[in-house]
């Protein structure tokens, strides 16, 4: 992801947020133009009952990006139930779906 101040890596960003005991994976998308893109994680949340209620889930995810050098410059947090998968590799995340569903969800132009 190319923002106006840095390119974030998927991998580092994600690690980051995957530490988390309620988060199952997540995945680090941008939205808008492509060399000034607005960086964003969507959180595809473990099932459990224990889940933190949301606002409270998004501010330990805020705390924890402000925490660390690769996601210091996140802000955006979405929450999918279920993230779209390659179906030959029913582990790799379909990124690119990913940040269409997360332009459509932020009310944003698509990415050039």
């Amino acid at each position: 992801v190319v923002t106006q101040n840095a390119v974030l890596f998927t991998i580092p960003c994600e690690a980051v947020f995957n530490r988390h005991p309620y988060v199952r994976r997540s995945a680090l998308v941008g939205i808008g133009d492509s060399k000034h893109q607005r960086p964003a994680i969507c959180i595809e949340p473990e099932v459990s009952n224990h889940v933190p209620p949301r606002k409270r889930f998004i501010q330990e995810l805020v705390d924890i990006a402000k925490a660390n050098v690769h996601t210091r410059d996140i802000d955006t947090f979405l929450f999918h139930k279920k993230f779209p998968v390659d179906i030959r590799h029913n582990s790799k995340i379909f990124r690119e779906k990913l940040a269409v569903w997360a332009t459509k969800k932020l009310g944003e132009r698509p990415r050039k």
